[in-house]
């Protein structure tokens, strides 16, 4: 209810009041300022001024303020022209009671806009008081021509001073402070006008030691080029101490109004220039996305088939090679890839983050440029990775076994070959045919000596054919040759069974005629035979050849050999017990004057012959000894390999673990500010690469293992795998948790989010993230948003879940819940905004030209626009129209960038 008749104290006395909005308290019209005729002149004047210049579209004008608007016919058609609006109809008649209802009908138009009257009633509006009347004009100024007028938040008597603050700035001699003496010299009109229309006022001739010259001129360039009459006199401004505020304001304002179509299309160029900008940037930094990814994926499609290549080599040495240059991949090709990676999802995450701080359509890569690709993609070159890594560890045992078996097969080999030499020719003689019968039955025997022999050596063919047939199933490289070999020998041993078959039934025809036999050579004989073939077998095993891969393999060699030692002197007496018997032999001859005529008949093997090979063992034994320590000292080193390692390892493993761990916490503690996390979150990350010196060590040591052919660790459950895979996830999870704090950062200064919120809602969303994983399922998020004063039926919970889950994952991250809670309430710009702000350029056209966009844009982006602007196709289109519409819709969810 507007009361147009209270009282006040100041209406007792004589003076209006006006009673304003709270913000604009401080402009309420003041009874005092009224007591001054010259503040009361210049009102009189600057007021009567204003009023015509809105009359004037209507047709009329006033010449005494207080006389002319007492009929309230004119002060009604004001109102009507000003506001755009109609008033109630007037009533025409000349009684007072006429003049009263029209001057009410004016005033309550005024108080249904919001304005609160206080001691001015229609009666002294009517009886032309003076004071009431300019106490009601200026409520009308401040309402329809200050009241709106709004800079950066502030409004009215502050919006309209910041305003000119702002446009004057820049010119010397000018300071506005206030609207008094801040415009006594002139200069600030005068700067207001060449600030938006430089070609009418040359501002570098005006002296701020003549403000008469000033006023006027600021005055008449008003008046003649920008419709704004002159609402003061020059002489009253400079005359008076302190010039009327309200007169000031009336006037400048005036200025505001005139100039506010320049104004609005500098905030719409704003506002586009803004919004291009953010684009441009992100389609600079999806452009490094694709490029990034594209580059990474080819690497990984190059790498792949290397690692899946399984051709075997022929040899130790190239296998080890192979080994070599696998170990180089790891440790120089890898790692940088690694930290691409890692660098492509921090981009891809900061992209996205950015997209929606600026209300933009999230970022879908080009096909085959997920992160989601390029983690399958990874994954694949691992696991390619580990499988050849395993084929060549196969491939150098296998190739091992292989030269192994092929050495045992030469030595065998050769053993035989030595043995069997002469044999064929021995058994085709036919020595037996001029022989007496001693000696046909000393060649039976040492015909069955042979055959004894020969069967002693069965089994060293078997194992020569045996090995050859393993070296064939293991495809080693020159099994031709071990063939052709192993068959010469099979054929020349079969060969051998036949001939010694023959010289049998030769001799045993023979023997029936000769019966004398030497007892005592034929017991030498017996007893030198398989001793020989002892001495040949324990010669054998002490130059076989050995592989073995730790300590117990080798002390239980270095067991059966000390066994084998100690057999030694029992054999030694068998040695001296056989030369015995031929001593006994010469000493019978001696003694019954025997003439010997050759060596035993009944054997090839003479007292020499066992002696030399009794030698050549004792000389074998301590060769093996010195064979065994040597391998024994090489399997302790290669213990003391594995301990080296295990023990570096059993320390980084852990290592690794705990600070995988404490980020995990630090990543949803709240210590200080974003910022102090963040400088926290590096420190801590230089601390972890400071660690690096220990990875590298351990690959240095794990190299040594590999030069080994250590393939083994009892020491550590820790592989050089698992611990590089842990160091890669450490260095991938420290460096994603400080660009979750960098996104968070981007998000509270996008969103105007106070450190008090964000510590808020981080302190929420840890009550309810009961894993303390940094993420929560929808039941204790629903939780959450009910905790946090959202009230939330299935509908409305469905619409969040949309927002904040958008691929249906079923969690919730931290960076989801604070970029909800900020965007309803944030002011982003929005597609209508940029239509808005093209609108204002285009002078209210649907379409917008070329040199429209160079003319208000800077260069770079007003060809951008002009580059992805369509043509307009309405129907007032003209030739060389663009469609800012459609371009505008496009940037804020149509686009295909």
């Amino acid at each position: 209810m507007v009361d147009y008749h209270a009282s006040n104290s100041q209406a007792s006395s004589g003076g209006p009041a006006v009673y304003m909005d709270p913000r604009e308290q401080e402009n309420d019209w003041d009874r005092d300022l009224l007591l001054d005729p010259a503040w009361e002149k210049q009102q009189r004047k600057t007021f009567t001024a204003w009023c015509n210049s809105h009359l004037r579209k209507a047709g009329t004008q006033i010449e005494n303020i207080e006389e002319d608007f007492r009929d309230g016919l004119k002060l009604m058609l004001l109102l009507e022209v000003i506001s755009g609006e109609r008033l109630p109809k007037p009533e025409r008649g000349k009684m007072r009671v006429h003049k009263i209802n029209n001057v009410n009908k004016a005033l309550d138009y005024i108080a249904s806009k919001g304005v609160k009257l206080v001691s001015i009633g229609a009666e002294e509006i009517v009886d032309g008081n003076a004071k009431m009347t300019l106490g009601m004009i200026w409520t009308i100024i401040l309402r329809f021509a200050i009241q709106d007028i709004s800079v950066e938040e502030t409004s009215a008597k502050e919006g309209l001073l910041l305003w000119c603050q702002r446009k004057t700035a820049p010119y010397k001699n000018v300071n506005v402070q206030n609207f008094h003496i801040s415009w006594k010299d002139g200069l600030a009109f005068n700067a207001l006008i060449h600030r938006h229309r430089p070609e009418l006022i040359d501002y570098d001739k005006l002296r701020k030691d003549d403000p008469l010259t000033n006023l006027n001129n600021a005055f008449e360039v008003a008046e003649k080029y920008l419709d704004i009459p002159k609402m003061m006199d020059a002489e009253d401004i400079v005359n008076t101490a302190r010039p009327d505020e309200k007169a000031i304001m009336t006037y400048v304002s005036s200025f505001y109004h005139a100039f506010s179509g320049a104004q609005k299309a500098e905030t719409a160029a704003n506002r586009i220039c803004k919004v291009l900008a953010v684009n441009q940037e992100n389609e600079h930094l999806m452009e490094d996305y694709e490029k990034l990814a594209s580059d990474l994926l080819d690497w990984i499609r190059r790498t792949i088939p290397w690692l899946e290549n399984r051709a075997p080599e022929k040899t130790m040495a190239e296998m080890q090679q192979k080994l070599e240059d696998f170990r180089g991949y790891r440790r120089v090709h890898k790692p940088p890839k690694v930290q691409e990676k890692c660098q492509l999802e921090i981009n891809f995450n900061t992209l996205q983050t950015k997209l929606r701080l600026s209300n933009r359509p999230a970022f879908m890569p080009s096909e085959g440029r997920m992160v989601s690709d390029i983690n399958g993609a990874w994954h694949n070159l691992e696991g390619a990775e580990k499988g050849y890594e395993e084929w060549m560890l196969n491939e150098i045992r296998r190739l091992e076994r292989l030269d192994h078996l092929a050495e045992k097969f030469r030595q065998k080999a050769t053993i035989h070959e030595s043995w069997t030499d002469g044999k064929e020719a021995m058994l085709t003689q036919k020595d037996y045919e001029t022989a007496s019968l001693s000696e046909v039955r000393a060649l039976l025997r040492k015909h069955e000596a042979f055959e004894s022999d020969l069967a002693a050596h069965q089994d060293r063919v078997e194992q020569i054919a045996a090995i050859a047939q393993e070296l064939n199933e293991l495809d080693y490289y020159d099994s031709p040759s071990v063939n052709a070999r192993c068959q010469k020998i099979c054929e020349q041993w079969d060969a051998l069974g036949s001939l010694t078959q023959s010289r049998r039934e030769s001799l045993e025809r023979t023997e029936k005629q000769l019966e004398s036999i030497d007892e005592l050579y034929l017991e030498y004989a017996k007893r030198a035979a398989p001793f020989n073939n002892w001495m040949e077998g324990a010669m054998e095993d002490l130059q076989d050849m050995f592989i073995v891969h730790n300590i117990e393999e080798i002390q239980g060699l270095i067991t059966a050999h000390e066994q084998f030692k100690s057999t030694l002197p029992e054999a030694n007496k068998e040695r001296e017990a056989i030369q015995a018997i031929q001593a006994e032999v010469q000493k019978i001859a001696q003694y019954n004057g025997i003439k010997l005529s050759g060596g035993n008949p009944y054997t090839t093997i003479t007292p020499k012959t066992i002696d030399n090979k009794w030698d050549k063992v004792e000389q074998l034994v301590p060769q093996r000894d010195q064979a065994l320590q040597e391998e024994l000292a090489k399997q302790q080193s290669n213990d003391h390999l594995r301990r080296k390692f295990a023990t570096q390892a059993n320390i980084v493993g852990p290592w690794i673990q705990t600070k995988m761990e404490e980020i995990g916490r630090i990543s949803i503690e709240m210590n200080g500010t974003l910022e102090d996390q963040l400088v926290n979150l590096r420190e801590y990350e230089q601390s972890i690469i400071e660690y690096k010196p220990n990875i590298d060590q351990l690959e240095g040591d794990h190299q040594l293992i590999q030069e080994a052919l250590i393939f083994d660790n009892k020491y550590t459950a820790y592989t050089m795998e698992h611990l590089r895979v842990g160091w890669e996830q450490l260095l991938t999870t420290i460096a994603r948790t400080i660009n979750e704090i960098e996104n968070q950062i981007l998000t509270r200064d996008a969103k105007g989010i106070s450190q008090e919120q964000l510590h808020e809602y981080r302190t929420s969303f840890n009550h309810f993230d009961k894993k303390r994983t940094g993420q929560m399922d929808m039941d204790n998020y629903r939780a959450l948003l009910v905790a946090t004063g959202n009230s939330l039926g299935d509908a409305e919970f469905a619409r969040i879940m949309g927002i904040v889950d958008p691929n249906n994952s079923g969690v919730v991250t931290f960076q989801a819940f604070i970029d909800f809670m900020s965007r309803e309430t944030t002011d982003t710009d929005t597609a209508d905004q940029v239509i808005a702000s093209f609108k204002i350029l285009a002078a209210d056209k649907n379409f917008i030209m070329a040199e429209e966009l160079r003319r208000e844009l800077p260069p770079d982006q007003a060809e951008y626009c002009i580059a992805r602007m369509a043509p307009y196709s309405g129907p007032d289109a003209k030739p060389g129209a663009l469609d800012y519409m459609s371009f505008s819709t496009a940037l804020y969810g149509e686009s295909d960038l």
